[in-house]
């Protein structure tokens, strides 16, 4: 009933009033413990009302978050914080001795905090001054700005006020049940006759499913709808808003098959090469979005490895000649034990309808027999890894595409994890990714696919390869 609706235009919203967003999910919930998943819509509420000590920007660059400025010293096993005059939500004055346990609390966090496993070299947080904070590693990480501007490391104080942060928004209660009223945090340096912000500078955030955030945005009831994905993508495509409203994000991640399952035909590489090579990833990209760029290595581009990205032995073939090898390799397994089948672990929604449709044909072409099953499904021979990369590491990747990968494979990633020199870590980076992708323990297909409806008047909002999009960061250049 719903997208029978769906059929408004969605010309220029009027540049009047608070930022109205959608994000596709649940209402969002602070992330201040354990306790509260990392949705994207309570990352986007965290990032909002407790940013870090630095954040993103609209580019997904690094900017000043609670941290005015810092230094990186002893190469790069140091990196010394200067706080800027910043509040609590209680007006508080925001001081290290507030952070260094609050930093603490999150490296503690472990699978709950989404980028505590790549934060292992932290060796300690202390207090210098009550405006400076040192942080020393056991390892150099240059990257460590980016993991630190992570929303899942936003500081919220969970004792006080509801638990809320720094800003660079504060909550206010609102009438309208299921959205939240985020109004700008006063700069307690700012100029006494300043006016303040306008109702312009304010955000209305809510979370909602899909179908219901695209038809307000095409009724011109909301300014942008955040948080799509694959899943969603089919009922934007029927909703069919200006081609101007829609942007997809240049997202680095991975997408493809994690090898869950190492029973029966997927016990062996070269069967696990046979199933990677039968899937048309041309077709399968082009057929969701010609901005949709297929993939075949497990890293994206080199990034700090030592090496180029390992090219797949299967991926060597032209892509004419892959089924027919495929169906070569399955034909040899079902003489002795039968039709093979593979058990594939997909989200639910139409978008995921769609994926699981082009991978099926491509394995019954060659003999295979696919199963779908719930994303969350234990019994799974496969399962799609959808997920945008924190930061530009090599590590990050291949330990996200090591679910049961080899125990050669597994110890490289640690070895790369322990290097204390960064090209000893570059090398344990290019042994690791050789050995997981020898083993065939992920079947890369695309990058993440990411897409927003962006109203005109959000002038400031820029994809990037971290699809994240700040609320202060939307509507206008604040310089």
């Amino acid at each position: 009933m719903i997208l029978a609706l769906l059929a408004a235009g969605c010309g220029r919203r009027a540049d009047v009033g608070p930022v109205d967003v959608s994000v596709i999910g649940p209402t969002p919930r602070l992330m201040s413990g354990a306790r509260v998943p990392p949705l994207t819509g309570n990352r986007i509420l965290t990032d909002a009302v407790a940013e870090g000590l630095v954040r993103f920007d609209a580019v997904g660059q690094i900017e000043a978050g609670i941290a005015e400025r810092w230094i990186v010293i002893d190469d790069g096993r140091s990196y010394i914080f200067r706080l800027r005059n910043a509040q609590w939500s209680d007006g508080s004055a925001v001081r290290a001795a507030d952070i260094v346990p609050l930093l603490r609390r999150k490296l503690a966090q472990g699978g709950t905090n989404s980028v505590a496993p790549y934060l292992t070299a932290v060796e300690s947080i202390v207090e210098m001054t009550p405006e400076v904070i040192e942080i020393e590693l056991a390892r150099p990480r240059p990257d460590l700005l980016k993991l630190f501007a992570q929303p899942d490391m936003g500081l919220v104080r969970p004792d006080r006020n509801a638990g809320e942060g720094a800003g660079p928004f504060r909550r206010r209660d609102t009438k309208e049940r299921g959205s939240l009223l985020l109004v700008p945090a006063l700069d307690p340096d700012r100029d006494p006759d300043d006016d303040g912000p306008t109702p312009e500078q304010n955000v209305r955030l809510r979370g909602e499913r899909a179908a219901l955030a695209i038809l307000r945005f095409v009724e011109r009831r909301s300014d942008l709808v955040s948080g799509g994905t694959i899943a969603d993508w089919p009922i934007l495509q029927t909703a069919n808003p200006a081609p101007a409203n829609v942007r997809i994000d240049p997202a680095a991640g991975l997408f493809g098959l994690a090898v869950v399952s190492r029973q029966g035909f997927l016990a062996e590489a070269a069967n696990r090469a046979a199933i990677a090579q039968a899937f048309d990833r041309a077709d399968l990209t082009t057929a969701i979005s010609p901005d949709w760029a297929a993939r075949e290595t497990v890293l994206p581009e080199q990034l700090d490895s030592a090496a180029p990205p390992m090219v797949p032995a299967w991926a060597t073939l032209p892509p004419e000649q892959r089924p027919a090898a495929a169906r070569t390799r399955v034909a040899a397994w079902r003489a002795v034990h039968g039709v093979p089948v593979v058990r594939i672990a997909l989200p639910g929604g139409p978008g995921g309808t769609m994926l699981w449709a082009r991978l099926a044909r491509d394995l019954y072409a060659i003999g295979v027999r696919p199963i779908r099953t719930a994303l969350d499904d234990a019994a799974a021979d496969l399962r799609l890894v959808d997920a945008v990369a924190p930061y530009d590491n090599a590590r990050w990747y291949l330990a996200e595409a090591c679910v049961t990968c080899a125990a050669e494979a597994q110890a490289a990633i640690e070895a790369a994890r322990l290097a204390d020199t960064l090209p000893q870590r570059a090398t344990a980076t290019a042994l690791a990714d050789r050995l997981l992708t020898e083993d065939v323990a992920f079947i890369p297909l695309a990058r993440p696919f990411r897409w927003s409806l962006v109203a005109l008047r959000l002038r400031q909002w820029q994809p990037n390869a971290r699809a994240w999009h700040p609320l202060n960061r939307l509507r206008a250049d604040p310089n």
